[in-house]
């Protein structure tokens, strides 16, 4: 088992952060609420010119590895455009994105994008999607209503890659919350010393990375099932999904506390990182349903992983 990503994924993960930065970083998603039209004007250039649609993660392990250091790069800046959606897309050329959905009102992250989606239940049922006008950009967060038109077939081989990468793109976000956070309390003063030298501070904290690394770690552990062909493999990724939205309210409550009330001023990057964070951590379904859709899938046996029982006892 190697879950490592490739020197070259790890590379071109730091060649798009520092694309991403280089194109307006943190002013991207102040500029796309302004005029949404930014996300593909804008945005979409950035990443044609990165080659990231000309990524195969379906067929190779690498390129699967590469999307995932991309998706993670994307949220790090909270990049307002559905980068994971548009890498899962289905083969073929008939759609460029694909959207997991669920529930009596499927919504998408795609308002403003003149682009052509697949969707998916988690039972496998497949369908299109065109996005219906909703509310104001800034209270949306670009989500979209979808209006679905089924399709025939199994959608189930879709699943797993396209619940594992959103799961990168808010990977990348609990980055740079927890960066933000530990900037945040080495600059402040309180009683004459840093923030940073308190225990109290020092502990959340490292709760905080604790729980991080361990949606690092199970990320990289849901690529290597896909990479492998697992039949785990969504159940590999909703065990990812439930871990980063358990995750992210840790981080995001964390670097909340320690930042007060600024941290929830506009004035403050992670305001944005926090607002934006939302459609991925409530879309398609939030940690209930995510448990309730692993627990339907493993029963009594449980995840099959590293340290499954072989007797099954």
């Amino acid at each position: 088992m190697r879950i490592e990503l490739a020197a070259e994924a790890a590379e071109f993960g730091r060649e798009v952060v520092r694309a991403l930065g280089a194109a307006g970083g943190d002013e991207l998603v102040r500029r796309a609420e302004q005029d949404p039209r930014d996300r593909q004007r804008v945005i979409e250039p950035v990443l044609t010119g990165l080659g990231a649609w000309e990524l195969a993660p379906r067929r190779d392990p690498v390129e699967l590895e590469a999307a995932a250091a991309l998706c993670r790069g994307a949220g790090y800046w909270a990049t307002p455009y559905p980068v994971a959606e548009r890498l899962a897309r289905p083969a073929g050329p008939d759609h460029d994105g694909l959207i997991v959905v669920a529930g009596a009102e499927p919504a998408g992250p795609v308002a403003g994008l003149d682009l052509r989606w697949a969707t998916v239940t988690p039972a496998g049922a497949r369908g299109t999607a065109r996005s219906v006008p909703g509310g104001p950009v800034r209270d949306a967060a670009f989500v979209a209503p979808l209006e679905i038109r089924p399709l025939d077939g199994d959608g189930s081989a879709d699943l797993a890659l396209a619940l594992t990468l959103p799961c990168w793109t808010l990977l990348g976000m609990l980055d740079r919350a927890l960066e933000l956070a530990r900037a945040h309390v080495s600059i402040r003063e309180q009683f004459g010393r840093p923030l940073a030298q308190f225990q109290g501070v020092q502990f959340q904290l490292t709760d905080a990375e604790v729980e991080r690394r361990g949606v690092d770690l199970l990320a990289r552990y849901a690529l290597w099932s896909i990479q492998t062909g697992r039949p785990e493999a969504v159940d590999d990724a909703l065990a990812l999904r439930l871990a980063a939205l358990e995750a992210a309210d840790i981080v995001f409550r964390t670097a909340h506390q320690l930042h007060g009330a600024v941290g929830f001023c506009d004035e403050t990057t992670l305001s944005w990182l926090s607002r934006y964070s939302l459609p991925l951590r409530r879309l398609p379904f939030g940690a209930v349903t995510t448990e309730q859709l692993l627990t339907g899938r493993i029963g009594r046996r449980g995840l099959a992983g590293l340290f499954s029982d072989p007797a099954g006892v």
